[in-house]
């Protein structure tokens, strides 16, 4: 599918958004956000001024860049995304010691704990970044040309892949994100401008400067084909989403509101975007679930609290729950995980990764079987992920014919919903319109227009 603009419901965690326009409160720009309070248009401010400068700037030199790389053969490409796994490895004490600023920096703040863990690169997440740009380039790029059928008078259709042109995006505190993303890019031959929350500033600049930018050069690229903001705080973000000549489509990533304020001021402007806004994951213990296979899961669900893709809400059938109660709040004690219990002061979906202080939290509530537990993920849930944990095939059956989110599973944990551990190549976030598009984990493979094109049969192209 190409791309398309979808008018969004309520709280989606990845959305082809048009939203109605206007501003809405955000909150301060601790690197998960746009940040700050957003009242009105009232006048330009010199910090709004040299945002929209600096993004004018880097969107011209992306656009300036995009030619080259839209040409480039894809093994060239795929040479670049080894060049940047080689670098990658050879920087790691670069990378690692501006990334110790950031911590430090972020620690000092008093951020969250699950905020500090999504910020943090060390030996071992370097070397699993390198890895799957190593895997990504090894993964056979999308035919650009497809014949769709034959015509009369010895014409034919076909289908051919156009990238964007240039793509933005805006994201959450996560160094690793400006390499999965500078990687979708390239691999789909898009330039883009990139922005990231204030907190890895240190991090991404050293990504970009000592891994992507030398990359791209030695592969004969430009190296503003892939461009970083580096002016910290909310008016950058907004600015990233008012260019709709220099760059059409931005990625959005981060916490909600802020997220979805930004989504609102690209409609404004006609600038498209694919918002990461929700998430929170659903596992389901049904009467039939082996135990020991449920504590399993669920503790696999908790590896990391920071990730939209996390067990947030654990439902268990009724006639189970005096049996399963102990088994799951005897676990979570050692995990050091609340549970919050009914009656529930709070909405049952509400996304504790995205509430300070309070991530390491799971919601626990009874269904009456499976068809209940699956309306009550749909109904209360952005519809991200839910799993069923049953040895009943009927059960499992019922659960996920009826469950009508983007990733339904049985037996497995709902942090399979990720683009590398689902499809083995990196992703730009997941998308869970309930529309036409691509959705899931967003790929290469997404980032690209259609374009139907009629040619004689025997052209050789």
């Amino acid at each position: 599918m190409g791309i398309t603009g979808r008018r969004h419901g309520a709280d989606p965690c990845f959305r082809w958004a048009e939203g109605e326009g206007g501003y809405a409160r955000g909150v301060t720009d601790r690197g998960d956000d746009a940040g700050g309070q957003v009242t009105g248009r009232s006048a330009i401010s010199a910090a709004e001024q040299v945002a929209a400068a600096a993004v004018a700037a880097a969107g011209q030199a992306a656009q300036a860049a995009a030619d080259r790389l839209r040409q480039m053969p894809s093994d060239g490409l795929d040479e670049t995304l080894r060049g940047m796994a080689a670098r990658l490895r050879e920087r790691e004490a670069e990378v690692v010691a501006a990334n110790a600023d950031d911590v430090r920096a972020a620690t000092a703040e008093g951020l969250a704990g699950a905020f500090v863990d999504r910020l943090t690169l060390n030996a071992d997440r370097i070397a699993a970044m390198a890895g799957q740009l190593e895997t990504l380039a090894g993964v056979a790029a999308e035919p650009s040309r497809v014949v769709v059928r034959d015509l009369e008078d010895g014409l034919e259709l076909q289908e051919w892949r156009r990238p964007v042109g240039v793509i933005g995006a805006n994201f959450e505190a996560r160094p690793n994100v400006v390499v999965d993303i500078a990687s979708q890019l390239i691999k789909s031959r898009n330039a883009g401008v990139l922005r990231t929350g204030s907190s890895a500033i240190r991090s991404a600049g050293v990504l970009i400067d000592e891994v992507v930018s030398p990359a791209l050069a030695d592969a004969g690229l430009d190296p503003a084909a892939i461009g970083l903001l580096r002016e910290p705080g909310r008016q950058s973000a907004f600015a990233l989403v008012r260019e709709p000549g220099l760059i059409p489509l931005v990625i959005l990533r981060g916490s909600g509101e802020s997220t979805r304020a930004l989504a609102r001021e690209a409609a404004v402007h006609g600038v498209r975007t694919l918002a990461h806004a929700d998430g929170g994951a659903v596992i389901y213990l049904d009467r039939s679930a082996d135990p020991a296979l449920a504590l399993r899961l669920i503790e696999a669900s908790l590896d990391r609290l920071g990730v939209c893709n996390r067990l947030n809400l654990l439902l268990v059938q009724q006639e189970s729950w005096d049996a399963m109660l102990p088994l799951v709040t005897s676990l979570a004690e050692r995990l050091r995980i609340a549970v919050s219990l009914p009656p529930h002061g709070h909405p049952l979906g509400l996304e504790w990764a995205l509430e300070p202080g309070r991530e390491a939290t799971i919601t626990m509530a009874p269904a009456a079987g499976a068809q209940d537990a699956a309306a009550i993920a749909n109904r209360e849930t952005s519809g991200l992920a839910a799993s069923i944990v049953a040895t009943d095939g009927a059960a499992a059956g019922r659960f996920l014919d009826a469950y009508a989110g983007t990733g339904a599973f049985w037996n497995a944990s709902p942090r399979l919903l990720d683009g590398f551990k689902l499809l083995s190549v990196p992703e730009t976030g997941i998308n869970i319109d309930a529309v036409p598009g691509p959705r899931g984990p967003v790929t290469f493979r997404d980032l690209y227009l259609r374009q139907y094109a009629i040619i004689p049969t025997s052209y050789p192209g």
